[in-house]
């Protein structure tokens, strides 16, 4: 069964940083195009980022020089690199195995002074 669990949401103050997990079981991160989303309170989801098998990354303008999607192969792990973070950026944070159209369950990141 293919299950992804996202950890590492939290509150942070403005300019600061976290790093989002989510754990993949039933199958291997590196094989599966892998997205991060997020949506906020009365919102639509947003896309912010893309890693392809290959290792290819692609990055929404929000994402883009801020935001970093990588991998540990290890641990089977699709992460996300979030600096500069602004109260904007307070949402649910989900990632997808997108072949598969599994969700996580989200995290929550709250960025306030």
């Amino acid at each position: 069964q293919v299950r992804l669990e996202e950890s590492g949401g939290g509150s942070v103050q403005p300019g600061g940083s976290l790093r989002l997990s989510c754990v993949g079981s039933g199958f291997s991160v590196s094989d599966q195009i892998m997205t991060w989303h997020r949506q906020a309170p009365d919102e639509a989801r947003e896309w912010l980022a893309t890693l392809a098998p290959g290792g290819a990354t692609f990055y929404s303008d929000s994402a883009k020089g801020r935001f970093t999607v990588s991998r540990d192969d290890h641990k089977n792990t699709l992460l996300l690199q979030m600096d500069s973070l602004n109260p904007e950026d307070t949402a649910v944070y989900y990632c997808q195995n997108v072949d598969s159209s599994t969700w996580g369950q989200g995290t929550w990141v709250t960025v306030s002074s």
